[in-house]
């Protein structure tokens, strides 16, 4: 399990949690639901080694944006998004998932 930080800075005011490489921020205490979310976004990190999940985030995020023309539209569709929304109410996912599950969620 992850180590979550607890702080007023991080996550943006907006979001409750954010992931980033072996910790999770957040802002106020979080459900089981909300640390499987971000479980999710640190394994997808992993395996992309961190700096490409970055990388691939913002640029999709741009994409959506441009598709979508409203923020949190775009945020809610990028891929690792859309893995972690599906997903977070599984409890086992995280240690079942398939390596890059979230490709499957790209042309949704």
């Amino acid at each position: 399990m992850a180590k979550v930080i607890y702080n007023k800075i991080i996550p943006f005011k907006g979001f409750s949690a954010m992931a980033f490489v072996w910790w999770i921020f957040a802002r106020e205490e979080l459900t089981e639901m909300y640390v499987r979310h971000e479980e999710i976004h640190i394994r997808q990190q992993e395996e992309m080694l961190v700096i490409f999940f970055l990388l691939w985030y913002g640029i999709e995020w741009l994409m959506r944006l441009i598709q979508y023309r409203n923020r949190m539209t775009a945020y809610k569709n990028i891929s690792f998004e859309r893995e972690a929304y599906d997903n977070q109410m599984k409890v086992g996912y995280v240690d079942a998932r398939k390596h890059y599950s979230f490709i499957n969620y790209i042309k949704q």
